[in-house]
């Protein structure tokens, strides 16, 4: 499902225009980036929980020279 499906899928459940539901769910997606953004973690019961974890770097390898 992408953004425009589920768009859809929430005009079609709530009764709201497609329009407004583009709205609602951009205003969610807004806020969970920007809790995220600021360090904090998001959870949604039933749903999942969103977090950001720093990860050490790892040494990649060209697959045309095998460098």
């Amino acid at each position: 499902m992408n953004k425009g499906e589920l768009v859809d899928a929430v005009a079609g459940s709530s009764g709201l225009s497609r329009a407004d539901a583009a709205k609602a769910v951009d205003a969610m997606l807004d806020a969970i980036s920007g809790t995220l953004a600021n360090g904090g973690s998001v959870s949604l019961v039933g749903f999942g929980t969103f977090s950001v974890k720093a990860r050490a770097a790892r040494m990649g390898r060209n697959p045309r020279t095998g460098e």
